[in-house]
């Protein structure tokens, strides 16, 4: 049974956004006491967030699906819909979120980091919200945008000071037993170690936190054994250590071209050969071990290397190799650069920016793309004429029936509000949106108003019957 997981791919979405609600507050003795619909609430985000407790994927690789909840509907005297739950979702340190091309969106590093994996939708206004000088009873109310709805690539990356490599039955898990309190799995055989195991060493005043990563073999960067899984594992740790086995019982194998050999594979996977590293050379309780240590280790320093000679079953060695390792991760912790301030970066938009654009495609369709165009077509409740007429007055406020003018449409042509699998397409009118800003009055109630000359009531009424007759023509679909 699988029990750690290192790499998901989570389908996440956001709650959706309440409906406004439409509607005329009522009493006795005041039956039209003006729209008093409450608008919707927001739908819940999902958020991820850095959890010390948290060491695997393993609770996403068994339910990959997540949803926040949905804002709710607003109802009427002016009582708004309760907003959506956040679902936060705990992660481990270290973990890199990623879309589904590769590209990195986040590195989570630290307890309590967090990042919105998926934004959820705004809830509609309601009818009260809506209502103005021009507009005293709107007979309508905007729907709530649908929450985000994401593919994203959870990669955990262990966050630790020291990284054990070397070859399979090299002794690394031993000598990460031995060091610290982790107890991983030893045995006699090839690739004991399956998955990455965390230990934390005290030397002195210095406390660092040292990784067992499974065994590399020849070929490990490009995807043979275990290490092309675990060497992203190594990544984030600032000095690595080379245990090298000089008790192998291979004949073609020795100590140093083990090392040749792990070395040319951190340096394929990319940027780990320039860590900070140290060579132990383990098993020197075993007969002939210490021996072949001797003979070795004047090459090994010839290299440059700091070599210590150690049995982790023995206990030999180890209280020196632990204070070394200290003393390179202080050095490692003094070189980084200091953390700076969170700093807010202020991107203002272009002068020129309207906020949307406007293309001719092949197929002589023009398509509308733009955050507040896609946004207020998804409010709009394309049942309700008056609702329709809204967005009409919005779009053509926003200069969207002159940016198609510029780009040549004419009456008749197909124009499209979004993207190609969720868009809304109708047949352009430009007189119709211009026509709806002379329905100044619609969403008015008469008997909102003060009484007026019968003459100037009909004048009214005609003027308002051309007009929405005008109105009626356009046809959205």
């Amino acid at each position: 049974m699988t029990t750690f997981v290192d790499r998901v791919e989570l389908h996440v979405a956001a709650g959706n956004g309440g409906h406004g609600c439409a509607s005329v507050h009522r009493e006795k003795f005041k039956p039209l006491g003006g729209p008093d619909g409450g608008n919707g609430g927001r739908g819940g985000d999902v958020i991820l967030v850095v959890d010390q407790a948290v060491t695997t994927l393993l609770d996403y690789h068994h339910s990959p699906h997540r949803k926040a909840t949905n804002g709710k509907p607003g109802e009427g005297g002016n009582r708004s819909g309760k907003d959506g739950q956040d679902l936060v979702l705990p992660v481990p340190d270290g973990t890199v979120i990623l879309d589904k091309a590769g590209n990195v969106l986040a590195d989570l590093v630290g307890q309590g980091t967090t990042y919105v994996a998926a934004q959820g939708g705004r809830g509609g206004l309601g009818n009260a919200a809506l209502a103005s000088a021009r507009r005293k009873a709107p007979g309508f109310a905007l729907l709530g945008v649908p929450g985000d709805l994401q593919d994203i690539v959870l990669e955990l990356k262990t966050v630790a000071d020291i990284a054990l490599v070397g070859y399979p039955s090299a002794g690394k898990s031993s000598l990460i037993s031995v060091l610290s309190a982790a107890k991983p799995k030893i045995a006699d055989y090839p690739f004991t170690t399956l998955v990455p195991n965390l230990g934390v060493v005290t030397a002195g005043e210095t406390v660092y936190t040292i990784a067992d990563v499974p065994g590399l073999i020849p070929g490990a960067s490009q995807g043979k054994g275990l290490g092309l899984e675990f060497l992203r594992h190594v990544e984030r740790c600032s000095v690595l250590v080379h245990v090298l086995d000089t008790a192998t019982l291979e004949s073609d194998r020795d100590p140093v071209s083990d090392l040749d050999i792990i070395e040319e594979e951190l340096k394929q996977y990319g940027g780990l050969d320039k860590r900070p590293r140290l060579v132990v050379l383990n098993k020197i309780d075993v007969p002939d071990g210490q021996d072949l240590a001797d003979l070795v280790r004047p090459d090994l320093e010839a290299r440059g290397y700091r070599v210590f000679e150690v049995s982790a079953v023995a206990h030999k060695g180890l209280k020196e190799l632990s204070f070394a390792l200290a003393e390179m991760v202080a050095a490692a912790r003094a070189a980084k650069p200091k953390e700076e301030a969170t700093r807010i970066v202020i991107r203002p938009k272009a002068v020129d920016d309207s906020g949307f654009t406007v293309a001719q495609e092949e197929d002589g369709l023009f398509r509308v793309r733009g955050e507040k165009p896609e946004r207020w077509v998804r409010q709009t409740d394309f049942n309700n004429d008056e609702a329709v007429g809204y967005l009409a007055d919005r779009l053509n406020r926003l200069g969207v029936e002159d940016a198609l003018l510029k780009a040549g449409a004419v009456t008749g042509d197909g124009v499209a509000i979004g993207p190609e699998d969720n868009a809304v397409v109708f047949d352009w009118e430009p007189t119709v949106m211009a026509g709806a800003e002379m329905l100044g009055r619609r969403g008015e109630d008469h008997r909102f108003e003060e009484p007026r000359p019968a003459a100037q009531r009909r004048r009214d009424k005609t003027e308002r019957d051309d007009a929405e007759q005008e109105y009626d023509e356009f046809k959205p679909f």
